[in-house]
């Protein structure tokens, strides 16, 4: 009888990360980090719990909520061993977190901004790093996957802003490190979504949001469903490693 794995997803209690506990719910029991809004992750664990469960031999607890600020080191090292002191295991890391700030990428001036950069590097890269290693002993015995969510402005620089897109880069730089360091036990990827109409995303004004329409091949956004899918599908692919996917609707093209 399979053991039923197991899905960490950080910055999961809304957004995109809450899609992707959505889609690992069925048959994954899944942890769901969240910063400081503790009624949305109560929200979503009562959503994720009418969840038909289709594993044939499911474990308890199915789902469990842990608070961590993970721009601290001490404190993504705690929610790693919290995760594993009530779970037993961890198959999947999904490090979703991110941060920027929104400016207008092609002013200089905005781009310039120490503690933009400063902030940026912790969210976008170090958190990632922090992450799979305090994660990497238990990854390796269940021979799991480390995805990381990244973006097409690391791949094209555009977004929200200059740190955010450098960061970014960086972080599918350290994916890569990462599956080459990690191999042969545990498989590290990236995905690198376009825009979204997240509650983020919708911050951006109407003309930027129209303009990244036009630019995709598609003529259509990447939606939270998509990426969390992509997500999925890396989490069960047993030969890929150290890739970056762009879901942006042919953007970076």
């Amino acid at each position: 009888m399979s053991v039923q794995k197991v899905a960490l997803i950080t910055a999961s209690s809304a957004g995109l990360g809450a899609q992707i506990a959505r889609v690992f719910a069925p048959d994954y029991r899944v942890v769901i980090n969240y910063s400081t809004n503790s009624s949305r992750a109560s929200t979503l664990l009562t959503e994720l719990s009418s969840i038909p469960c289709s594993h044939p031999s499911p474990s308890t607890p199915r789902f469990h909520i842990l608070q961590a600020d993970v721009s601290s080191k001490p404190s993504v090292q705690n929610l790693v061993s919290e995760t594993i002191k009530k779970m037993g295991r961890i198959d999947v890391v999904v490090s979703n977190a991110g941060w920027t700030r929104m400016t207008d990428f092609m002013n200089f001036d905005e781009g310039v901004n120490d503690e933009d950069w400063d902030r940026c590097f912790t969210m976008n890269v170090k958190t990632h790093l922090w992450l799979a290693y305090a994660a990497k002993d238990a990854l390796t015995e269940s021979e799991g996957t480390f995805i990381s969510t990244a973006s097409v402005a690391g791949v094209k620089p555009s977004g929200s802003s200059l740190p955010y897109a450098v960061t970014k880069a960086a972080q599918i730089h350290l994916v890569k490190g990462l599956a080459v360091i990690l191999a042969p036990k545990v498989r590290v990827n990236c995905v690198s979504p376009g825009l979204m109409l997240t509650e983020w995303g919708l911050k951006f004004p109407e003309s930027k949001i129209k303009k990244a329409t036009e630019n995709t091949k598609l003529k259509r956004l990447a939606t939270v469903e998509d990426v969390a899918e992509q997500v999925r599908t890396l989490a069960g692919s047993r030969s890929v490693t150290g890739q970056n996917l762009c879901i942006d609707g042919g953007s970076s093209l």
